[in-house]
């Protein structure tokens, strides 16, 4: 009996922990990653123990420096952007907007390019790792919406239409042995330029605007929560290390580890949705 009752009694005591910190805490810094977005049917990058579940992404350096390696990415993105660029919000979204309207948030600064805090109605957002659904020519700077550069991958790949595939992080799918030498990718119809999406690839710097604003805003902020990030990336775990070096308590929701375990006043090791259904 007291096997099964142990964890419900920690679950509990977690949760009023959790709530107690929010209520308590009237500027909020709110930093998500990956595990905000599961329930909504798209995948994290990292196990409970924060290693790689598969191949780590494509890096910047790749992208751009082989031709090979950017058909493999749009064949798989063609066919990942389907479920992805139709996703919707879960009740993570919807309670840290209603955060936002209760007017305790300072920022919410995501890892997350999947734009569902917007659409669940946050406004004071920083895409820290930028936006899947909009493509930029690293040529001339143009921006055109993902939809109509999807159009375009269709309409020079028509064969690929029908090919289907298991979901991976951030619009990508597992295709494994398809052959993507003869898959056409598009290029900047004002320039003739290279596309990518407007995304921080790994091996990329993000924009030095973003962290500042972020960071003035952490500052500004009396704690923050982390929700759904084992911040193993730098990007992410600088403003926790910030917070922590400038006194502030840090709480996390995460299952599993986390790169700030020793930093952390509160870790909640529960599903995003189940931590903040007190909201």
């Amino acid at each position: 009996m007291s096997v099964s009752i142990v964890p419900a009694l920690k679950t509990t005591a977690e949760s009023a922990a959790l709530s107690d910190f929010v209520t308590s805490h009237r500027r909020l810094f709110v930093l998500t990653g990956a595990g905000c977005s599961t329930d909504s049917g798209i995948p994290d990058y990292r196990d409970s123990h924060g290693a790689w579940k598969r191949t780590p992404p494509v890096t910047y350096q790749a992208f751009v420096g082989s031709e090979a390696t950017r058909q493999r990415y749009w064949a798989r993105n063609l066919v990942g952007w389907r479920r992805f660029g139709t996703a919707l919000p879960n009740g993570t979204h919807r309670a840290l907007a209603k955060l936002e309207a209760q007017d305790k948030l300072v920022l919410l600064l995501t890892q997350n390019v999947d734009r569902l805090h917007q659409a669940a109605g946050n406004k004071n957002v920083i895409d820290l790792h930028g936006r899947m659904d909009v493509i930029r020519c690293l040529g001339c700077e143009q921006r055109l919406p993902r939809g109509e550069f999807q159009a375009e991958l269709l309409r020079l790949n028509p064969a690929w239409a029908d090919i289907d595939a298991l979901d991976a992080p951030d619009g990508d799918a597992d295709l494994q042995e398809q052959d993507f030498s003869g898959f056409n990718v598009p290029v900047c119809f004002q320039c003739g330029g290279m596309l990518k999406p407007d995304v921080v690839f790994f091996g990329e710097n993000v924009p030095r605007d973003r962290v500042d604003a972020a960071m003035q805003a952490m500052r500004e902020s009396d704690a923050v929560l982390v929700v759904g990030s084992s911040l193993m990336v730098y990007s992410g775990y600088r403003f926790v290390h910030a917070a922590v070096a400038a006194g502030k308590p840090v709480a996390a929701i995460n299952r599993g580890h986390t790169r700030a375990d020793p930093l952390l006043t509160l870790k909640v090791d529960q599903s995003c949705a189940q931590a903040l259904a007190f909201i």
